[in-house]
């Protein structure tokens, strides 16, 4: 039986985890811009807890922002067999808030196009893209947000560096390949176990995903239990690791377009980012603007 003593306890915490949650994001749309006054957000909800998060939070920095902007929910019912088609209309519903379900039965092009076994999420993922930006410019949404959190990032960087053989994280702003629409990551701040914690306390009606969510030993699964395991085993390096992708130094890597290697040349101008080639390293916090999680 609960006390009042715990209950006070839980509904401090859960406070707590919804300031920083909001505050996370609220930094992130700043620092990169993602949101501006008039846009209207297009939040894509799959059914997961991040999309559930995303939309959640969005809500409330709609009515508190200093800035006026729009929400409108979409999903895409891909026909997968056995989703419950009713659980996000009654939930939209619920909240008040405009929203589509657009039906597309990609799923049975994905299972006659992949071999059994093989990963289905390239695929799937490039059905749903072209369908969302339709959508999107039907609805006249001006941003499109996406639910992918800190550790989605960190998780395609190692990703590319150990299968793809490139230094490439997922952008928290871009622009789309066909030039209509941008796109933004509002959670790039935000931890995947805060997100977890989350849906938990405010009971989002998780539906799971039969097609990328049911293969196991995906390489992806692999990286994020690499990460958690160093977030275990050195508390900090993970925090650390992220900071990374805000200072860069093109100088100090080897891609040739963006340092010009061969052009180099000694000025007797002292450079900031010069090597002290023969020094010990020195390993030095960097700057960044991005905000420190709660203990």
């Amino acid at each position: 039986m609960t006390t009042a003593r715990e209950a006070n306890k839980a509904a401090f915490e859960a406070n707590k985890l919804a300031k920083w949650l909001r505050r996370a994001t609220g930094q992130a749309i700043a620092d990169f811009n993602m949101i501006e006054d008039g846009d209207k957000v297009m939040v894509c909800l799959s059914g997961g807890k991040d999309s559930f998060g995303l939309l959640d939070v969005l809500l409330y920095l709609k009515e508190h922002a200093p800035i006026r902007f729009e929400v409108v929910a979409v999903n895409l019912d891909q026909k997968q067999p056995g989703f419950p088609a009713e659980v996000l209309p009654n939930y939209l519903s619920g909240l008040g808030i405009p929203f589509r379900i657009e039906e597309q039965d990609t799923y049975s092009i994905v299972k006659r196009v992949v071999p059994e076994g093989k990963t289905t999420c390239s695929l799937c993922s490039r059905l749903r893209r072209g369908i969302l930006y339709r959508v999107a410019t039907e609805l006249g949404a001006t941003k499109i947000a996406l639910g992918h959190h800190r550790d989605d990032i960190l998780e395609t960087l190692f990703l590319n560096m150990f299968f793809g053989g490139k230094m490439k994280a997922m952008s928290p702003k871009l622009v789309t390949d066909d030039g209509r629409h941008v796109v933004i990551r509002p959670l790039a701040y935000v931890r995947e176990r805060d997100l977890e914690v989350w849906a938990k306390l405010r009971a989002f009606p998780i539906i799971p995903c039969n097609l990328c969510g049911s293969q196991p030993n995906m390489q992806r699964s692999q990286v994020k239990q690499m990460l958690r395991d160093w977030d275990k085993r050195f508390p900090g390096r993970v925090e650390t690791l992220f900071r990374s992708l805000a200072n860069v130094v093109p100088s100090h890597l080897m891609d040739r377009r963006l340092h010009d290697f061969a052009g180099l040349r000694a000025t007797g101008v002292p450079d900031p980012d010069g090597d002290t080639a023969f020094d010990a390293e020195e390993f030095v916090a960097p700057r960044a603007t991005v905000i420190s999680w709660p203990t």
